[in-house]
């Protein structure tokens, strides 16, 4: 367990790092020096590999920088609605400056937490999860709409998207999820909450652990009594949005 400790603890230091670099694209060394209460000379080590900062630095230099960049901010600006009320995230999924500043928030949020595989429903949540997956170093398992040939055997969950008469399928192959793991669902929005409920129960039906659900963007609050108070689910959730839309 101490080993693991401290690859964990390595790897948000790599993160943060990642993110001050990010910072240099809006920030001087000088402005953020002021900004963080560190030496221009010390964030230039930093940034350049020379030298990384001690856990409890990372932490405070990640709290500070995610703040300062304001990221729920960047997300609402990209947010595109059409006269029927649909929601487009093209804008968000495709600007991957921006996917790599939502893949710290969300490994901030979940710091500390053990996380030995991503899951994600087919489609547009694959960009984030397939980052968060690399970026910690782990398997990404895609939960989709249909089966596939060369796949014998199946988890299948079924579910109704919001406001939709249809009942949709979620498949993984038996067996990417095995007894013991500690799984983080990610996707790109939450709406209703049913998808997100529904690969909670693919989780259970591996007999592994659910470590919570991590989100770009969160339509209403219907979802929660689904997610956090039926499973009891940690949720993270970058912008949450109070207008209930159609998707």
């Amino acid at each position: 367990m101490k080993a693991t400790s401290r690859i964990l603890d390595l790897k948000y230091k790599l993160m943060t790092i990642e993110l001050l670099n990010l910072a240099k694209n809006y920030y001087t060394y000088r402005e953020l020096a002021q900004i963080i209460g560190l030496p221009e000379t010390v964030l230039s080590r930093y940034v350049k590999g020379h030298v990384l900062p001690s856990i409890q630095r990372a932490k405070e230099i990640s709290k500070i920088l995610q703040k300062l960049m304001k990221l729920e901010i960047e997300l609402h600006k990209r947010i595109k609605f059409d006269e029927f009320g649909y929601f487009d995230n093209t804008g968000i999924i495709s600007d991957m400056m921006l996917m790599e500043r939502a893949v710290q928030y969300g490994i901030n949020a979940f710091a500390g937490k053990l996380v030995t595989k991503i899951l994600t429903p087919a489609i547009d949540g694959i960009p984030l999860a397939t980052l968060v997956a690399h970026r910690l170093g782990i398997n990404l398992i895609v939960a989709k709409k249909n089966r596939e040939v060369g796949v014998r055997d199946f988890i299948e969950e079924l579910y109704i998207p919001s406001k939709s008469a249809l009942i949709l399928s979620l498949y993984v192959p038996r067996g990417a999820i095995k007894k013991g793991d500690h799984v983080l669902i990610i996707d790109d929005i939450i709406d209703s909450g049913e998808a997100q409920r529904a690969l909670i129960r693919v989780i259970k039906k591996a007999r592994a652990e659910v470590v919570g659900v991590f989100a770009l963007v969160s339509i209403g609050d219907e979802w929660k009594s689904k997610i956090e108070e039926a499973y009891n689910c940690p949720v993270e959730v970058i912008l949450p949005v109070t207008l209930k839309i159609e998707r």
